[in-house]
């Protein structure tokens, strides 16, 4: 199945057509691009010979379907993925328009090259290089990829949920994780969930000269220093009341194999991380940090006077945007009502904080004795030469949860990114070769579940 040059070039300037659409979906301007990048997901679909190809619209971004159900009393695979993007910004900070896919040392970079127009792409190129070979495939195949995923995929909740017999399947296949290393095939067996919101302060009815009422007046910029100093120590433990009474650790086979890695924790902070040092449990290792532990983070604060020169203003309102990281056994719902409570605890005099969420999605673990797990490993095996490694992922893939939860399927999460690849940061990429052996490690992966 090794893809000759003179059609990895053709694979190639799909792909860059692809990426040119600014697919972001946070940004009401690109409303349009959202709808000619699902247009080209449904182009793509039908070209490649599927079946009962459609948009759906709804109150958000359409997804997109599709079936081929030629192979009665073999096993039905849902493949997932999502054409919208994250934001482009800070702009001047990409060596190339993020929109303007370039090739340089076997990378293509531009935004979504990997999270995740890319790697749906290979799921979706796989296919339709079987159906072009054979004229069939070995397994029953679903598409639905959507264009939320960047922002909490409401649209699909409601979906899956009123649509349990069109989507059912044995399991679901997901492209849109990393392998630990170059060369290592890699399955994420385990996702952290989230909670996301915005906490809003409100001091004065407006905005304040500093000098005149300085002294006495409340600062909700200073209120929400110190809400989040409340919540998060200096030792990296959340301080949210209850908030790792129900956290499950790692088993034990589970630490040895994430010890036998190939993990270099300086090479990890100063190549990859680029920081001075690392923070967090220090009793705790730095792979179980990020895959296996809660967190609390911030992630933009706005108020006040932030342009150049001075203005001495007590600003009358703050606004902070704030996730955390959930494992298994945290419930989105309660850890929830703990951050809202710590939140109103923390409160300062003078001022009143109100948390606002905008989405949540639960943690995962899949069990790797499952046969598809095993099919997707010797396929990754069989392109890469190398035995495939099982982690977790510290990030958050919302619709694992709720396949798992609504129609009880299992989820292969095999991914063809690299760490270095700047998942939502300027310069995203995609190392080719990748690409390419992907869509063969897809199309093996189609027939060993066969014999599932």
């Amino acid at each position: 199945m090794s893809i000759p040059e003179s059609e990895q070039q053709l694979l190639l300037e799909t792909l860059k057509a692809f990426l040119r659409i600014p697919s972001v979906s946070t940004d009401p301007n690109h409303k349009a691009d959202i709808l000619l990048a699902a247009e080209f997901v449904a182009a793509k679909l039908r070209s490649a010979g599927l079946a009962e190809v459609q948009l759906i619209s709804g109150a958000g971004h359409p997804m997109v379907y599709g079936e081929w159900l030629g192979a009665p009393g073999k096993p039905t695979l849902l493949f997932y993925g999502h054409y919208d993007v994250q934001p482009p910004e800070p702009l001047d900070e990409w060596i190339s328009p993020a929109f303007e896919p370039t090739v340089r040392n076997n990378n293509i970079y531009a935004r979504g090259a990997t999270d995740d127009k890319g790697q749906a792409l290979i799921l979706m190129e796989a296919v339709a290089r079987t159906l072009a070979r054979t004229g069939k495939l070995p397994v029953n195949v679903k598409f639905l990829i959507e264009g939320e995923e960047e922002v909490g995929g409401e649209a699909i909740e409601a979906y899956v949920k009123s649509k349990p017999a069109r989507l059912q399947a044995d399991a679901a296949i997901i492209c849109d994780s990393e392998m630990f290393a170059p060369e290592l095939p890699t399955i994420c067996v385990g996702l952290r969930g989230i909670i996301y919101g915005e906490l809003h302060i409100t001091a004065a009815s407006q905005d304040l000269h500093s000098g005149v009422y300085g002294g006495a007046v409340p600062n909700p910029l200073q209120a929400a220093a110190e809400i989040i100093a409340a919540l998060k120590g200096r030792d990296g433990k959340v301080a949210i009341p209850g908030f790792y009474e129900a956290v499950q650790a790692p088993t034990m086979a589970e630490r040895e194999a994430w010890a036998s890695l190939p993990f270099n924790e300086e090479e990890y902070r100063a190549k990859e991380v680029g920081a001075k040092q690392l923070t967090g449990e220090p009793d705790i290792s730095v792979l179980e940090r990020v895959w296996a532990r809660p967190t609390f983070e911030v992630h933009g604060i706005k108020g006040g006077f932030i342009g150049d020169g001075a203005k001495t203003v007590i600003p009358a309102k703050a606004v902070v945007k704030i996730s955390t990281r959930l494992v298994p056994n945290q419930d989105p719902a309660i850890a929830n009502r703990q951050l809202s409570a710590a939140i109103a605890a923390a409160c300062p005099v003078g001022v009143t904080a109100e948390w606002k969420l905008i989405h949540g999605a639960p943690p995962c673990v899949v069990d790797t004795a499952n046969p598809f797990i095993e099919a997707a490993a010797t396929a990754m095996e069989r392109v890469f030469g190398n035995k495939t490694v099982f982690i977790r992922s510290g990030g958050s893939i919302p619709v694992v949860g709720l396949l798992q939860k609504e129609l009880g399927q299992p989820c292969i999460l095999m991914g063809f990114g690299l760490p270095d690849d700047n998942l939502h940061a300027p310069n995203e990429k995609l190392f080719l070769p990748n690409f390419f052996r992907g869509i063969e490690a897809i199309e093996y992966f189609l027939e060993e579940s066969a014999k599932a």
